[in-house]
């Protein structure tokens, strides 16, 4: 559980995770968005960071178990885990 709480412990990985919560609201154009997920070229760019900084925030989502990945040829395509993330809430309501 500790290291689902330090991948939250950053505001760029919860506004991912936001984000992600309702891709087509914030990605309109993203095509994919509902089908795959998001490619990390949309996020980094509505984050505003570089592309290794932003590959390294969803590389630690993903390894919580946060997000999913798809790879479709060059793309990867990323989606949030919503039984991951409901279990997560569980068990963190019940630890506290």
């Amino acid at each position: 559980m500790l290291g689902e709480c330090k991948a939250l412990a950053n505001e760029t990985r919860l506004r991912i995770l936001d984000w992600l919560k309702d891709p087509a609201a914030h990605f309109p154009c993203g095509g994919d968005a509902v089908e795959l997920g998001v490619c990390a070229g949309l996020l980094q760019h509505k984050a505003g960071t570089s592309a290794s900084t932003m590959s390294a925030h969803l590389a630690i989502l993903q390894r919580a178990g946060f997000l999913l990945a798809t790879r479709r040829g060059q793309w990867i395509y990323y989606r949030r885990d919503e039984d991951r993330i409901r279990a997560f809430t569980e068990k963190l309501q019940q630890a506290l």
